[in-house]
């Protein structure tokens, strides 16, 4: 089956709400958490501009794991008191950084990352992982890319964690 998605929104506002139901719709019915997770990442990259990486970290219990991601090679584990990941993973709370270098912390996966915006993934009250978005613009990611990226989780976060 081919997924089409050509998006048409033309405030940052609708182009999260197309985003969120083009996820939604995607996932439906798809049991494998990380195949809806690849398919996710792929969905955000392509619909939102100026990113350098998108994707997803999982949680084992213990830490965050690479998970499916589109942008280059990037860091397998990260500890939770560890990066922004790891703060909106122990915190369970969106950490939205417009400079990661003035982040205590950072880890620098992608030296050409320059802000950052971690959302947790909690389906139920088990902590699922992040999606993490990464951007060469300094202060790329606004409040409006925040609700809108917490929204999209949020209808989403069941099929995660499958």
């Amino acid at each position: 089956m081919s997924f089409a998605f050509a998006p048409t929104a033309t405030t940052a506002d609708a182009l999260w709400a197309e985003t969120a139901a083009a996820a939604e719709a995607l996932v439906a019915g798809e049991p494998d958490g990380i195949a809806n997770m690849a398919n996710v990442a792929a969905l955000i990259w392509q619909a939102i501009p100026d990113l350098n990486w998108a994707g997803f970290y999982r949680f084992d219990g213990k830490e965050l794991v690479l998970g499916p991601f589109q942008g280059k090679a990037a860091c397998i584990r990260i500890p939770l008191d560890k990066g922004v990941c790891g703060a909106a993973a122990r915190t369970r709370e969106t950490q939205r950084v417009e400079d990661v270098h003035a982040f205590p912390g950072h880890i620098a996966c992608d030296a050409d990352s320059r802000s950052e915006l971690v959302v947790p993934i909690v389906a139920g009250d088990r902590l699922v992982g992040v999606l993490d978005l990464d951007s060469p613009l300094p202060s790329r990611f606004t409040a409006t890319d925040q609700a809108g990226a917490e929204a999209l989780v949020a209808r989403i976060a069941a099929a995660l964690a499958a």
